[in-house]
């Protein structure tokens, strides 16, 4: 009697450590098709802004198209607002992904080391969790700033009266301490890309020999520096005068 209780107690602890293992997987995968789904928007975003270069008309007339996009089939603005609410969906599955995935790494760590050894992680890595959130602040701050409350931080002024998007985007980055925001959130946006890049591809099952590792690891460092660079060099352009009003 005692043998076969026993072995119905293991054998439902086998069951149970299982399902434990496939759902942390499922996890992961959310994960990874999450962040990959805000590399994309991300890339397309610094595209558009790299308008600004092209003058205030061009600018203002990227800006318009985007509202335009998808009529008479949709009202104006509604394609857009449809990739808004998916890119919310995404970042709310991103998020409290991340979160089970840490509350899982921590309820399965038995004992803390006394000396944590971080010899084999990368900066990216072990800034992570940290980077993230400071990303998702900022998010909100970027929202109000240029899209929900269209907040000038020059003249205070919102909305229709904060001026057109390029005036907007000068205004802001004109003021040197919101170009220092903008580019210290850039640096978290290029680590989290960097170890995010890799972490998605290696979860899909991308890094199976050691030349995908390789190229998984290139593509981390190309697409951290392509959308930090590419997203830096709008208000350092706008600081050092070189977009302008």
């Amino acid at each position: 009697m005692t043998t076969g209780s026993t072995g119905t107690k293991s054998g439902q602890t086998l069951v149970k450590g299982s399902r434990g293992t496939r759902s942390t997987i499922a996890l992961k995968i959310l994960m990874a098709l999450s962040g990959l789904a805000f590399i994309g928007f991300v890339l397309g975003h610094m595209y558009g802004n790299l308008k600004a270069f092209s003058g205030q008309a061009a600018f203002n007339e990227y800006a318009e198209h985007l509202r335009e996009l998808g009529e008479p089939l949709l009202p104006h603005s509604g394609l857009l607002w449809i990739i808004r609410v998916g890119l919310i969906v995404a970042l709310v599955v991103h998020v409290v992904t991340a979160l089970l995935l840490t509350q899982r790494a921590h309820a399965a760590r038995t004992q803390k080391y006394a000396v944590k050894k971080n010899v084999a992680s990368s900066v990216s890595s072990r800034t992570m969790r940290w980077g993230g959130v400071t990303i998702l602040v900022f998010l909100v701050w970027h929202l109000l700033n240029f899209t929900i409350g269209k907040i000038n931080p020059a003249t205070g002024d919102t909305g229709d009266a904060a001026g057109d998007p390029y005036s907007l985007l000068v205004d802001t980055f004109d003021l040197w301490w919101m170009t220092i925001i903008y580019l210290v959130a850039m640096v978290a946006l290029g680590l989290h890309l960097h170890h995010g890049t890799w972490s998605s591809m290696q979860t899909l099952g991308f890094t199976g020999t050691a030349a995908s590792r390789a190229r998984a690891k290139a593509a981390g460092w190309i697409v951290a520096v392509v959308v930090a660079g590419g997203f830096s060099l709008v208000p350092l352009s706008v600081l050092l005068g070189i977009i302008e009003k």
